[in-house]
């Protein structure tokens, strides 16, 4: 007897998000026959929205579907505090190890890989339950649920907006250009510009080289890196256009902020002893 056999079974509702109904048969007689709810989505922007309205057990997500992808509709799900705590299950044909790293950095708790046993499927399906349902119970124990610091539930604009700059600050280096990252986050560049300008006061251009300067802020006071190494760790393609960046944010340069740092670190000399 396993360790998970030991545990009884949990009848949950499932989101089930799939472009192609025919693949999901056999699946789908499974999930029900363990006495599931299921409930379907067709597109990823489709599988997001109706994860916040039914808010489901957990949810699993093909990768690739027509318009936006699984990962976008990952991105917003982890984004809204009204579907963070949903486990994400990533169902794909893709066997790619990069494919699958990216789904796992997005949030996801799983890879299935198509085709499938629906065997497994619900023996992963139950493990998560189970875990998803011990750190519920944890977290009502310490009272993380009802404390009155967990922010509220967040429009779908604000969803964007957060999930868009995660991608941003994530990795620095390599910031996608606006129309990429409009689209990792299911949406449009015109209107990700909107919404970054009504909800943070900038431009997408300005946030991210605030959240670049910040960083190497945060670099030059922290690490051993040289200049030139903490302008490219952050996205500057030479340390001239970083030191010109920096001096106009901070009114000094990347060598001098140092500097001053040093200064201020030094110790103070030892007084001199009288014979």
């Amino acid at each position: 007897m396993s360790y998970w056999s030991s545990i009884p079974p949990r009848r949950a509702h499932i989101l089930l998000v799939d472009d192609n109904i025919d693949e999901l048969q056999l699946l789908l007689a499974a999930l029900r026959g363990e006495g599931h709810r299921i409930s379907m989505a067709f597109d990823a922007m489709q599988g997001y929205r109706r994860a916040t309205a039914l808010q489901p057990d957990l949810i699993l997500l093909d990768v690739r579907m027509g318009g936006a992808d699984g990962f976008a509709a990952c991105r917003l799900l982890k984004a809204d505090h009204a579907t963070a705590h949903i486990p994400v299950i990533f169902v794909t044909s893709c066997c790619s190890v990069s494919e699958r790293l990216t789904g796992l950095h997005e949030g996801a708790v799983d890879y299935i890989l198509k085709p499938y046993e629906p065997a497994e499927v619900l023996a992963r399906v139950s493990v998560h339950l189970v875990l998803a349902s011990s750190k519920h119970a944890h977290a009502a124990a310490s009272g993380e649920e009802t404390s009155p610091d967990a922010p509220r539930e967040a429009g779908p604009d604000r969803v964007i907006a957060l999930a868009a700059q995660r991608i941003v600050t994530s990795d620095l280096a390599n910031v996608p250009p606006l129309p990429e990252l409009a689209a990792r986050v299911g949406t449009h560049e015109k209107r990700l510009s909107r919404v970054f300008r009504e909800l943070t006061g900038r431009t997408v251009f300005e946030f991210v080289r605030e959240a670049r300067l910040s960083e190497a802020r945060r670099l030059l006071a922290e690490s051993a890196l040289s200049v030139e190494e903490v302008g490219l760790a952050v996205g500057f393609s030479s340390a001239a256009n970083f030191s010109t960046a920096f001096r106009e944010r901070f009114q000094t340069t990347p060598s001098g902020f140092r500097s001053t740092l040093g200064a201020k670190a030094a110790p103070l000399p030892l007084p001199v002893s009288e014979a």
